[in-house]
């Protein structure tokens, strides 16, 4: 029986995609760097922006103009740019009425993170919240998992964490808890489908049906 369930951020709860795609290819443009298309984007996606700044531009050092010219673009198109995705809030809160432990789990820096759980009144079902700021090791490792687990006090075997990218399924998995993937992922379900997770969620209601049926059926 399921008794907490871990969400990704970014392309899992809120679509920022659009944001987050705009920001790069901002950046790049903004320090003299050679554009990039989306489809060239979109696999890096759901890695730490350090790592994505590093594959897009080829730079070691990413820290300084670089990644100062995403946040400000970032921030500025925030609330413009940002969506939910439907059903989110009616599934969510519909888990926390049944006193399901429930938690975020991303590679996004804290005050980010915290500003768009805010900006769709998510932050208040979240009974923890683990930033890239709060780990040693990001996804794919387990850390992050593991530190979401550890905080709420579960057990992971009947934890399921649920992502839009290959690294939320190997960081699940190498944590030991249920991983899903949602196939509204910008990257598609059959990439997806090449980690292995235990399930595949179609609609933000399916999270209700795995945990009413169990774990045994994926």
């Amino acid at each position: 029986m399921i008794e907490c369930v871990l969400f990704d951020l970014d392309g899992t709860i809120v679509d920022t995609n659009e944001l987050i795609i705009s920001s790069f290819m901002y950046a790049l443009k903004d320090n003299g760097l050679a554009p990039l298309t989306r489809e060239e984007i979109i696999p890096h996606m759901g890695t730490t922006l350090q790592q994505q700044m590093r594959v897009f531009s080829g730079l070691e050092d990413v820290n300084g103009t670089l990644e100062k010219s995403y946040r400000s673009y970032n921030n500025e198109h925030h609330d413009e740019l940002v969506r939910s995705f439907p059903l989110v809030k009616e599934t969510i809160e519909e888990l926390s009425r049944r006193g399901i432990k429930l938690g975020i789990v991303t590679t996004k820096i804290r005050p980010t993170t915290i500003k768009t759980l805010e900006r769709f009144d998510l932050l208040k079902y979240m009974d923890t919240i683990v930033t890239v700021n709060d780990v040693t090791e990001p996804k794919p490792h387990p850390e992050p998992v593991l530190t979401a687990v550890h905080n709420l006090g579960v057990d992971p075997r009947k934890t399921l964490m649920i992502g839009d990218s290959a690294v939320d399924i190997q960081s699940a998995k190498a944590a030991g808890v249920y991983a899903a993937g949602v196939s509204w992922s910008l990257k598609g379900e059959d990439t997806l489908r090449k980690y292995d997770p235990d399930f595949i969620i179609h609609n933000m209601k399916d999270i209700i049906e795995i945990m009413e049926r169990g774990t045994n059926e994926s």
